[in-house]
């Protein structure tokens, strides 16, 4: 158990929280840190190396390497916000930390929608593809999927910061989420119940819809390639982003789920489950598009083995 002052009165506007660690397994916290702190390690470096590669090397100024530069920032910022935090936060840092949280989750499914898009693009309209997505325009989306993430949780922000906690201080996790703290508060909390179950159908609903419809038109393309060694080629080149989306909205189904219809399950299964959403998809992005693209692949070699090494096949 992680403690936190707290204000001498019950039922006035509460100073801090208190967050658990592993109900249960408070003599092996020491233990239990390492593993999350060498994800937490991983994660950094991992993108860290992507991001460098991408940045450092020309010729992948390019699209495809710019959104997933993209990714690998924000998948470092998601952990950033959350991990280094778990052991002792005020409440206002508790409302900050949650306010970044889910902006970056959103973010990270927007991007994850623009990385579609270039998929599609690439294929769909390969002669095209360098005047269609230049580099003001990936900024702009870059700037919009921040904006649109950030300024939808607003609302949410700024009713929270007034709510009277009366009840328990003590969150179910090792970091501030919405759904765990309003729990905890002594007013009427139904605009954030409704406006938070809205805000996620129609953010996360709307990407994955995006993605989805994208993915039609980029099987119903590759479809018309004649070569079965071009068709494997053209669906090669989504296989990254495939599993990038895979791993993202797995672990986020799953964690509605048990919030929804396990909520009497052990608390050992919700805290496992928020951390794997939240720290899985950042260990695994940057391994997934070092194997999966030779650019990358090669970028990373370069910088850890300073071994030049040629970029065409």
């Amino acid at each position: 158990l992680v403690g936190c002052k707290i204000s001498n009165s019950t039922s006035t506007h509460l100073t801090a929280f208190l967050l658990t660690g592993v109900p249960g397994l408070e003599d092996f916290q020491i233990w239990i840190s390492i593993p999350f702190s060498f994800m937490y390690l991983l994660a950094v470096i991992g993108n860290g190396l992507v991001m460098a590669v991408v940045v450092g090397d020309r010729n992948l100024h390019e699209p495809m390497y710019l959104f997933l530069a993209m990714l690998a920032l924000n998948d470092v910022l998601l952990c950033t916000v959350t991990v280094p935090q778990m052991l002792l936060i005020f409440w206002h840092t508790c409302v900050v930390q949650m306010f970044f949280i889910h902006t970056f989750s959103f973010t990270e499914s927007s991007v994850l929608l623009a990385m579609a898009f270039d998929r599609y693009v690439a294929i769909c309209h390969p002669l095209r593809y360098a005047t269609i997505l230049t580099p003001r325009l990936i900024m702009k989306i870059g700037i919009a999927a921040l904006l649109r993430s950030a300024c939808a949780m607003i609302p949410l922000l700024a009713r929270l910061a007034f709510f009277p906690f009366c009840h328990s201080h003590i969150l179910s996790h090792s970091y501030c989420l919405h759904q765990d703290m309003i729990r905890l508060a002594c007013a009427d909390t139904k605009f954030n119940v409704i406006y938070g179950l809205v805000l996620i159908s129609v953010l996360w609903g709307m990407d994955s819809l995006g993605i989805f419809v994208s993915y039609v038109y980029i099987l119903h393309s590759i479809l018309k390639i004649a070569s079965r060694e071009g068709r494997l080629k053209a669906l090669n080149t989504c296989a990254s982003h495939i599993c990038a989306v895979l791993i993202l909205y797995v672990p986020m189904i799953g964690l509605s789920i048990v919030h929804r219809f396990a909520k009497h399950s052990s608390p050992l299964i919700h805290i496992f489950m928020a951390h794997i959403y939240l720290l899985v998809p950042p260990v695994l992005n940057p391994i997934i598009y070092s194997v999966k693209t030779k650019q990358i692949r090669q970028g990373v070699l370069y910088l850890l083995l300073h071994t030049k090494i040629n970029h065409t096949d």
